[in-house]
């Protein structure tokens, strides 16, 4: 007995007719027969009686669409569940906090709007970090700036980040030109005191081998590892740092996307070494749950439109 023997059954009986029942169900007259002859040849018992007016079940057959009624509901309501369970638990998400200074949230918001049911937890740390706990399985999904193991992960390439020179423009050292300056290049900012993350972090792996491309070493006087520690040391005008545009969401920014407070300047460098692309990583498709593979549609989506939109700043889609 199959259950699409059952719902035909049951649509014959509600219809008293087996044209009628074999037309909503988009099967051929004789097929829906067949169906319904099967199905009597295996109760061994007879389910319906033809009339002049239609089609209509026998007292056998009347007891039995009750019980295919009920049959059929519970495999419904079966399959419900399964479908609301397939977007249920937890999803751990990995970011950088310049990142999530402007993903994080967004991507909450449309979690929420989307699959209320998930839960969504995000873990904030270094690239080296993240793809240790990527590895372990503690995370399902993590945007990167580096992919240390692309064999074992599924790798989604999403946008390049231009970096920017952000200091105070009243900080000693300085240079004149940075006030004004729309844009500048590696060579112009060599004797710029920079506060930077120490030498674990990918973002000073970057800034060194740019300086090294233009025979210069860059000028680190301070080395903080938090982000928002660092900002606030910029703030401070302790020295200038080299982030990227997402940074910039962690100051209040508004209106000129150059420009942040009164004295502090975001100004984009040009050099195509100073750009770090935003990788984001998972295990195969295969081995995220239905969840994870729905949190990372999101994710693509969402960082490329804020690409677009210029709400991530210095960001460029691929």
């Amino acid at each position: 007995m199959e259950l699409r023997q059952l719902r035909s059954f049951v649509r014959v009986v509600e219809l008293s007719s087996m044209g009628r029942a074999a037309l909503e169900l988009g099967i051929a007259t004789s097929t829906l027969s067949q169906q319904i002859s099967q199905l009597e040849n295996e109760l061994a018992t007879r389910l319906l009686q033809r009339r002049s007016t239609g089609v209509f079940p026998t007292e056998a057959g009347l007891d039995f669409w009750h019980q295919a009624q009920v049959i059929l509901r519970q495999v419904d309501a079966a399959a419900s569940v399964a479908k609301q369970g397939r977007f249920s638990g937890q999803v751990s998400v990995g970011m950088a906090t310049t990142t999530a200074s402007v993903l994080a949230v967004p991507l909450l918001s449309a979690m929420r709007e989307r699959y209320p049911t998930v839960r969504v937890r995000i873990i904030e740390g270094l690239t080296s970090h993240l793809a240790a706990l990527l590895n372990s399985r503690q995370l399902d999904l993590a945007l990167l700036f580096e992919a240390n193991d692309p064999k074992r992960w599924s790798v989604t390439p999403l946008l390049d980040e231009r970096l920017f020179v952000v200091g105070r423009t009243d900080m000693p050292g300085f240079p004149p030109i940075l006030s004004t300056a729309r844009s500048v290049r590696v060579s112009q900012i060599g004797d710029l005191p920079l506060i930077m993350p120490g030498n674990s972090h990918a973002l000073r792996d970057l800034l060194t081998a740019s300086f090294h491309a233009v025979n210069q070493t860059p000028n680190v006087v301070l080395e903080i590892d938090g982000a928002n520690s660092l900002m606030r040391a910029v703030r401070a005008g302790l020295g200038a740092t080299v982030q990227p545009g997402a940074v910039l969401s962690m100051l209040d920014a508004e209106g000129d996307p150059t420009s942040t407070d009164a004295s502090l300047r975001a100004i984009p460098i040009e050099d195509t070494s100073m750009r770090r692309r935003c990788l984001l990583a998972s295990f195969s498709d295969d081995e995220l749950s239905p969840a994870g593979l729905a949190t990372r549609v999101i994710l693509i989506q969402l960082a490329r439109q804020l690409a677009q939109d210029g709400i991530w700043r210095g960001a460029i889609t691929l």
